[in-house]
C-alpha cells in the first residue's frame, strides 16, 4: 500500500495540483479493490450465518412435531396428497417455530438469504407454489428415492447421519453460498456445498455428492461424505 500510495512531502503550495489529485484517486481506486472483496466475503459469511441459525430453529421444530406425534415425522396428509410433504411439511411444523396463520413472503425464518429460486423469477421464499420456503423436508416421496417421510424416528438407524431438512440446493447438487456457477443454477456439480440439519438435531455445511447424471436426492452417497437420505 505504501509503495503504491507514496505520503507526500510538504509543501508550500496552498492548494493540490491535478498530479496530486490523480495520486490520491489511484490511492481511493487500490484501496476499494482491496477493501470490497473482504466486505463482500464478509456479507456472505453473515448471510450464511442467518441460514444456519434459520435451519437449526427448522430442524427443532421438525422434531418437537415428531415428540408430539408418537416420534412420527412429518408425511402425506390424507386428502392433501397434491401438496408434496417435501415442501408443505411446514404447514404441520410451523407452530412449533412460533408462526401462525397462512404461510407467506414474510416468514423470514424460513427464507436464506442468499437463495436465488431455480426454474422461477423469484427466490423459493417468495413463491406460493413452494410454500414460501428456501428449506425442504427429507420426503421426497417419489417411487423408488430414498425418504423418512412419516416413518417413526426410531427407525433411523443413523440419526447423526441421516438428513431432516435442508436447503433445496442439497437435492441439486448447487450452492448459494460457495457457489461455482455465480447466480446460475446450472451446471450441477459434486461437492457443492449446502447448509443442512440431520434427525439428531445438528446443523452443518456440507459437500453434497453428484453422480454426474442423477439429481443428489435419487440416492445416497457413495463412501466418505458424512450424511444420507435414507433410514437405514
Amino acid at each position: 500500500m505504501s509503495e503504491r500510495c507514496p505520503i507526500m512531502a510538504p509543501s508550500r503550495r496552498s492548494g493540490f495540483t491535478l498530479t496530486d489529485l490523480l495520486v490520491l484517486a489511484a490511492c481511493l481506486s487500490l484501496a476499494g479493490a482491496i477493501t470490497m472483496p473482504w466486505l463482500m466475503s464478509g456479507k456472505g459469511k453473515v448471510r450464511q450465518a442467518v441460514c444456519t441459525a434459520n435451519l437449526g430453529k427448522i430442524n427443532q421444530a421438525v422434531l418437537s412435531f415428531a415428540a408430539e406425534h408418537t416420534q412420527r415425522l412429518p408425511g402425506t396428509v390424507a386428502g392433501d396428497e397434491k401438496r408434496n410433504v417435501w415442501w408443505y411439511y411446514k404447514e404441520q411444523v410451523k407452530s412449533y417455530a412460533g408462526l401462525s396463520g397462512e404461510s407467506s413472503a414474510n416468514d423470514t425464518l424460513f427464507a436464506c438469504p442468499d437463495d436465488r429460486g431455480y426454474s422461477d423469477p423469484l427466490p423459493f421464499h417468495r413463491t406460493g407454489r413452494f410454500d414460501f420456503s428456501s428449506y425442504v423436508f427429507n420426503g421426497v416421496t417419489l417411487p423408488g428415492m430414498p425418504n423418512i417421510a412419516g416413518l417413526s424416528l426410531s427407525a433411523i438407524n443413523q440419526p447423526k447421519r441421516t438428513l431432516l431438512v435442508m436447503e433445496w440446493t442439497a437435492h441439486a447438487p448447487l450452492s448459494w453460498h460457495q457457489s461455482k456457477t455465480g447466480r446460475k443454477n446450472t451446471p450441477f456439480y459434486c461437492d457443492a456445498k449446502s447448509v443442512v440439519g440431520f434427525v439428531d438435531g445438528h446443523v452443518n455445511f456440507v459437500p453434497i455428492y453428484y453422480d454426474g447424471f442423477n439429481a443428489a436426492f435419487t440416492q445416497d452417497p457413495i463412501a466418505d461424505y458424512e450424511y444420507q437420505y435414507s433410514a437405514k
